[in-house]
């Protein structure tokens, strides 16, 4: 019969915690991240698409300032090899595979092609292949780079240059030239077939096709000028067959000099053009969409970076379900920034009021759902503190009572504010009577206080005028706890409570709250501090049943 009749838990159930509303366990999965990121991007969604405009814009700036490029592609195919055999007009054909592939493949990349086109095509006084112009940042490398050179070095290369340093500087600069030259070529096998791309790109729109089809004839020229060697080495060569290599020689000679491809066949060279290099009709780059998309995502995800460093460093209190989450502990809610709003008034006339009186009436709410089992048919207790002063602690509770006193319930409030004007006597001495410190010093019954009426509340300040008072004062004392049991013979009794980063007199009053809340001032208290808040009044036995944020904004 008793499991039929379940009975509410014993109030010093709350010693053990099994009556606390335990919270949920975080989400975890791809969903929930997803969840996240939508939330986070939504709620810094001002900073993300200023991130995002930037990028766009710097990405405008840079594709804007780069010159326009063009590009050429000339194509051949490599045949099965023909040996020059003397005595024959044709020698026997070898097997092409893929070793002779890649072999033709480095014979083009290679500096003996390259320079003899480079030469023949006249390229080292090209503009855009000579040391660029010193950029804004190049002192300050030069200079890094100096600092970390060896100075022997230094000596070193001061000394041999000598007399012959303006032959040397002509040199680097050539030099420089053909490197940037062998840079801006593209030589590439097109899939696993035989056939050879050669590509190049400059600024000067007639150029890339030139050097192309320079290149082709170079390589054309230089495979059979060998053959002609070879021929001419037989004994028994014919004069028909020499003949016939010198003149694709010098075809292949005359198109490499002219940059373009020789003007007859030349079927010695064992591959076969298919594709001439022709003159680009538009730049190739640079590819100013694909710039400015890239500049968008940098952007977006600079700002995604921005927002995660952020909020590893800043750790203050935005909103409930982050609080909730961090701290463990339920938030009961959220009070809003209405400025002019410290009570409760008799009349809401304005929407301010409205916001601010429904917030303290859902948080009145959430404390007699917290505080069911400890009620029943008696009065309960509530503390509210926080870690720091300022966070308007004073104005939440005040507001709560006057707001629970409504209901038509007595409601006393043990304020932590000393701002209640007292009679002074000629030695400068503060009745007793007028706060909770000065009770506890001088051993005043509770019918003794003397008490004022604010807004139907019954208010006492914790800590007296009197210095003395509050320093000798013993909050742990059993007669601070008959005044404040007398109190909820009364009816609910509001602790306003002093922060706790000053004093421990908060510690020692909370640990006589039925409910103990820890309020948090949005955009200035860290999780830390709530944290420490927390952990320090559970260590003291106190009952903490949740936080409340105040100045959130809506």
């Amino acid at each position: 019969m008793m499991f039929n009749n379940p009975r509410p838990l014993d109030p010093t159930a709350r010693l053990l915690r099994l009556n606390e509303v335990q919270p949920e366990g975080p989400e975890d999965g791809p969903i929930a991240l997803l969840r996240a990121l939508i939330a986070l991007g939504y709620r810094y969604k001002i900073p993300l698409l200023a991130c995002t405009l930037a990028g766009l814009l710097l990405a405008g700036l840079y594709a804007r300032s780069l010159p326009p490029t063009y590009n050429a592609t000339a194509t051949f195919l490599l045949e099965p090899r023909q040996s020059a055999a003397s005595g024959q007009e044709w020698g026997a054909q070898q097997s092409l595979d893929i070793t002779r592939a890649d072999s033709e493949l480095q014979t083009i990349k290679s500096e003996r092609l390259l320079s003899a086109v480079f030469e023949s095509l006249n390229l080292k006084d090209t503009p855009e292949l000579g040391p660029r112009p010193p950029g804004p940042f190049d002192p300050i490398m030069s200079f890094v780079r100096t600092l970390f050179r060896p100075a022997d070095g230094l000596e070193t290369g001061k000394v041999s240059r000598g007399s012959g340093e303006a032959a040397d500087l002509a040199n680097d600069a050539e030099r420089a030239a053909f490197i940037n030259f062998a840079q801006r070529l593209d030589v590439r096998r097109v899939g696993q077939s035989f056939v050879i791309e050669i590509g190049y790109s400059a600024a000067d729109p007639t150029l890339p096709a030139r050097v192309a089809n320079g290149v082709v004839s170079g390589y054309l020229f230089q495979a059979v000028s060998f053959k002609e060697q070879t021929a001419r080495a037989g004994t028994d060569a014919l004069q028909g067959r020499l003949d016939a290599l010198a003149l694709q020689v010098d075809a292949a000679r005359e198109g490499m000099h002219a940059g373009a491809l020789p003007a007859i066949p030349i079927p010695d060279a064992d591959a076969r053009v298919i594709g001439a290099a022709l003159p680009p009709l538009s730049p190739s780059g640079p590819r100013k969409s694909l710039i400015l998309a890239l500049g968008g995502v940098l952007g977006l995800f600079g700002g995604l970076g921005l927002i995660a460093v952020n909020l590893a460093l800043d750790r203050r209190v935005r909103d409930a379900k982050d609080l909730s989450r961090d701290t463990g502990t339920l938030c009961l809610g959220s009070v809003p920034d209405v400025p002019g709003a410290n009570a409760i008034p008799w009349r809401v006339d304005t929407p301010r009021q409205q916001r601010f009186v429904a917030a303290i009436h859902d948080l009145r709410t959430s404390i007699e759902i917290a505080c069911t089992s400890l009620r029943n048919d008696r009065s309960i207790a509530v503390a509210v503190v926080s870690w720091t002063p300022g966070t308007g602690v004073s104005t939440l509770s005040t507001a709560l009572a006057q707001l629970m006193s409504r209901s038509g319930r007595s409601v006393t409030l043990f304020q932590a504010a000393a701002t209640r004007d007292v009679p002074v006597a000629l030695d400068g001495s503060v009745p007793p009577t007028t706060s909770l410190a000065g009770a506890a010093f001088a051993n005043i019954l509770f019918s003794q206080l003397s008490f004022d009426q604010v807004g139907g509340v019954s208010v006492l300040p914790i800590h007296s005028k009197d210095t003395n008072a509050n320093l000798f004062a013993d909050f742990r004392d059993a007669r601070v706890q008959q005044i404040i049991d007398a109190a909820r013979q009364r009816g609910d009794v509001v602790l306003d409570l002093p922060p706790l980063e000053g004093s421990m007199d908060a510690l020692a009053l909370a640990s006589f709250a039925d409910a103990v809340i820890v309020l948090a001032l949005a955009g200035e208290t860290t999780i830390d501090e709530i944290g420490d808040c927390i952990r320090l009044l559970r260590r003291a036995g106190a009952n903490v049943v949740g936080t409340v944020i105040n100045k959130a904004r809506s």
